[in-house]
């Protein structure tokens, strides 16, 4: 599965621009998941000093992927990538258990802001290999993200590296977007 392939089935008018926000704690796969979704190699993947941006045409259609890094210095410059997303995707460590209070924090302020109001979100509770993961039912009650009402959201199970429900996720991004 490329990113190609779900462009076409993102949105009705292919003249648009679809702008995804990639957030997420250091280290929790951000990258990885966006290489995996461009069907790049992952294996010379390093942490993001600032942002990545991938964006594939075709038919008209133009999908920006925005990866932005999520050490504790560059996450006060988040917000200046709030407006126009129609999309975020938060990515979640599920083997930091340590963080997980922190990566709630951090998302729950963000959604704070008004330009991500109307903006569906997915979480991706990534690492799902590891033996000592956290389930996304686990993750989403530890976050309490019942507390986002009114809102469009979905937390789905991941692992970034070998690419197992990226695809899943992706589609719902493509269902929730269209809307």
């Amino acid at each position: 599965m490329g990113l190609l392939s779900l462009l076409r089935k993102l949105r009705p008018n292919p003249e648009k621009e679809a702008r995804i926000l990639l957030l997420g704690l250091d280290n929790a796969g951000k990258t990885t998941i966006l290489k995996q979704l461009a069907s790049e190699d992952i294996t010379t993947v390093t942490p993001t000093a600032g942002f990545n941006i991938k964006s594939v045409a075709a038919d008209g259609f133009k999908l920006n992927v925005w990866d932005i890094g999520g050490q504790w210095k560059i996450r006060p410059y988040w917000k200046n990538y709030f407006a126009n997303t129609d999309v975020l995707i938060y990515v979640i460590d599920c083997t930091d258990r340590t963080r997980l209070p922190e990566a709630g924090s951090e998302l729950f302020e963000m959604l704070m802001d008004n330009r991500l109001k109307q903006v569906p979100v997915l979480i991706f509770a990534n690492k799902q290999d590891m033996p000592d993961a956290m389930s996304a039912s686990e993750v989403a009650e530890k976050m309490s993200l019942v507390q986002l009402q009114g809102r469009t959201w979905e937390i789905k199970a991941c692992t970034a590296t070998d690419g197992t429900g990226l695809k899943e996720g992706m589609d719902w991004v493509c269902k929730n977007m269209k809307k």
